[in-house]
């Protein structure tokens, strides 16, 4: 384009000139460019985008830089958006070749994307607005999205950009740092993104850990939404770490208190219990006590008389009275007894029994005593 001497009014179509706003009406500009009437840029000359009003673009006393576009009786008509386009492609084509992310505002969601000004008009294909589905983009109107340029056609005029690109970018960076910061045995928060039959993936904060279901809690699980939630934070223990396939296993069961701790304060030595047979061994059994807490039985401690076998005297599921022998809650050990309670309350018996004698031989001899007097008298 050609830079005229405004001073000497010699104005060509092409040519580029410098105006100020003096006045908007509804479909056009007047600009002062020193000419002897006042140059119009008309509403579809303002903006590469669609424009209701002029004010949305200029306003008055602003000073612009256009292009005459039409001669005619006198009448300048001036473009600004033909000046802008120019300056416009080559900011892109350099940001295209640099691979630049860059912020841009949503101007208008239309079917199947949104459109943004970047000096021309520009759009982002719904498929590469995020990395998830979007049912609905009226919230992304006038929002600022960081995006990257994809294609680039100034023949015609076509200008693709992705926002999920850049989000892609992050994620793949984020991620690459956290599988180099990761340790296993590393304590973490994150959050829960997925509910599965299997477990439970976790945001670490740039990718997913999974919690194997068993591994969700001391208790049994058989649905991991009875233990957590969607978008709930949780704290998870690393178990394993896969760089090859970008994998992390993780444990919340390993950060939550144990079944034994504090056991030795709950429980002492001397102490009656009752509790739930688990399992039968050959040389015991194993009774629960409290939630995931056992202790052994062992077979000489089951009954106040030779046995073979535990399953002579006791059976899967059975409820019985225990007596704690010892507990170590460190080696998570319970030594429990059943003969110890059936001795002692085959001793209370006898002392029961021993004292009703007693007492009978006391009454009996009394009565005795008492007809005798008599007799004597």
């Amino acid at each position: 384009m050609n830079e005229t001497n405004q001073e000497n009014l010699d104005f060509h179509v092409g040519d580029k000139v410098t105006g100020t706003v003096v006045k908007i009406e509804d479909k056009h500009v007047l600009v002062d460019i020193g000419y002897k009437t006042e140059g119009i840029i008309p509403i579809s000359e303002l903006s590469a985008l669609h424009v209701e009003t002029p004010n949305e673009v200029v306003n008055v006393g602003d000073t612009l830089s256009l292009t005459i576009k039409k001669i005619e009786d006198d009448e300048v008509i001036l473009s600004k958006r033909l000046v802008d386009q120019e300056m416009a492609w080559g900011d892109l084509e350099a940001k295209f070749q640099s691979g630049e992310v860059f912020d841009v505002q949503v101007k208008e969601v239309v079917k199947g994307g949104l459109v943004v000004d970047v000096g021309v008009r520009g759009f982002i294909p719904a498929s590469l607005v995020e990395t998830h589905f979007v049912e609905d983009f009226a919230a992304y109107q006038d929002r600022v999205l960081a995006v990257q340029l994809v294609e680039l056609d100034r023949e015609q005029n076509k200008v693709i950009l992705s926002h999920r690109a850049v989000i892609e970018q992050e994620q793949a960076s984020k991620k690459s740092k956290l599988l180099q910061s990761l340790e296993v045995g590393q304590v973490l928060e994150g959050t829960v993104q997925r509910i599965t039959d299997f477990g439970v993936f976790v945001d670490l904060g740039g990718m997913d850990g999974l919690v194997h279901i068993s591994q969700l809690s001391h208790e049994r699980v058989s649905k991991a939404s009875e233990v957590v939630s969607e978008g709930e934070k949780i704290k998870v223990e690393v178990l394993s770490i896969d760089h090859d396939n970008e994998r992390i296993a993780l444990s919340r069961k390993k950060v939550l208190p144990g079944p034994w701790q504090g056991m030795e304060e709950k429980i002492q030595p001397g102490q009656v219990l009752e509790g739930t047979v688990k399992r039968l061994v050959n040389f015991g059994a194993f009774v629960e006590v409290l939630p995931n807490v056992e202790g052994l039985v062992h077979i000489s401690q089951i009954a106040n008389r030779h046995i073979g076998t535990p399953h002579e005297v006791l059976e899967v599921g059975q409820k019985v009275t225990v007596k704690v022998l010892d507990i170590n809650e460190k080696e998570e050990r319970m030594s429990l007894s059943i003969r110890e309670i059936e001795e002692e309350q085959e001793a209370q018996e006898y002392q029961q029994y021993a004292k009703d004698e007693e007492q009978t031989g006391f009454q009996f001899g009394d009565l005795i005593g008492d007809k005798l007097n008599k007799f004597k008298q």
